[in-house]
């Protein structure tokens, strides 16, 4: 089962509605959204604060991530890692504190009003390992064997072709090295008329597929799922709430891994 939907959607519309949303969240982190965001969110997901001390602000308030999978990923030292949806960058700028001056981070995001605020973040806080460029997630402008460990959070959904975001991590993953994400998924397929809802895909509910079939696509692409685990995640709108208990949509954390050469 191909995790590319197959029920119609305007993609252009989608793409158009995810980057306004996602403007939004970078320039009005204070509005109110289908989602929550901020550092409150960051640390119920699991976030230290002793780390989050050391990020900027500016990434931590315009975080909308729906996970936490930092212990899953297990960042080392002089690692290369890339973050799929880096936003405003507050995932890049962990990973940045973990992998220390040795290692390098390249954040890569579509929205560019999330891409001016990430990099002036940086550079404001002198964060020389971590850098960010505009891009796709299903066409990802880096050669093969580029990376130590992909991450991503709440990104993945929003999608619409699934198996190429998957597909493109391995490609540019090492032999051996993991990809660790947080996403939405659900337990029953929803309906037609949720898929076809740009609104709802654009705020992380639409786009989310069937757990097993969301792991399934990571085994086409080559990638060995090794670790599970359930995130404390609400959705904040009526509407999204609705989704979420009809059709059981939570958000999972998950590692797994490319075979080693």
């Amino acid at each position: 089962m191909s995790t590319s939907t197959s029920t119609p959607i305007d993609t252009d519309e989608l793409l158009t509605k995810v980057k306004d949303m996602y403007r939004a969240v970078a320039e009005t982190p204070q509005d109110e959204f289908h989602f929550e965001t901020g550092r409150a969110l960051a640390e119920r997901l699991g976030y230290p604060s002793e780390v989050l001390d050391e990020i900027p602000g500016g990434a931590i308030e315009s975080f909308a991530g729906v996970g936490y999978f930092f212990d899953l990923a297990g960042l080392e030292p002089g690692e290369q890692v890339l973050d799929l949806g880096s936003g405003s960058g507050m995932d890049a700028f962990f990973a940045a504190h973990q992998v220390g001056a040795e290692g390098r981070v390249v954040g890569i995001d579509m929205t560019v009003a999330q891409l001016a605020k990430a990099k002036s973040l940086g550079d404001e806080r002198g964060v020389a390992n971590a850098v960010f460029q505009e891009g796709r997630i299903e066409q990802l402008p880096f050669q093969d064997a580029s990376f130590d460990a992909v991450i991503s959070n709440g990104v993945i959904n929003l999608a619409p072709d699934k198996d190429a975001v998957f597909a493109e991590a391995a490609r540019v993953l090492r032999p051996g090295g993991r990809l660790a994400i947080a996403d939405i998924v659900t337990e029953h397929p929803l309906t037609d008329a949720i898929v076809s809802n740009v609104d709802l895909w654009a705020s992380c509910i639409g786009g989310a597929p069937e757990q097993r079939s969301y792991q399934e696509a990571m085994g086409r692409a080559g990638l060995r799922v090794e670790l599970t685990k359930s995130n404390p995640y609400e959705f904040l709108s009526d509407q999204a709430r609705g989704a979420s208990e009809t059709y059981g949509v939570k958000s999972v954390s998950v590692l797994a891994r490319l075979p080693a050469a």
